[in-house]
């Protein structure tokens, strides 16, 4: 049996809106997530969709709010 710390996943992303890479953390226990976190960097609102494709992938998308 697979604990949350196993379907966790750090990535680095680069902000839609000022291009600046940050990291943040998946997780990947969900097989679809969409939902809006701020830029670390200049605090603008980005807009994730991230998919799980196998216990330890993911694709994410990342997009300004309001595309």
């Amino acid at each position: 049996m697979l604990g949350i710390m196993d379907y966790l996943q750090e990535i680095t992303v680069s902000c839609p809106w000022c291009g600046e890479p940050f990291s943040v953390l998946l997780d990947l226990s969900v097989p679809h997530q969409n939902y809006v976190e701020d830029c670390q960097v200049c605090c603008c609102p980005i807009v994730f969709d991230v998919t799980a494709q196998f216990e330890d992938d993911a694709v994410v998308i990342v997009s300004r709010e309001g595309e």
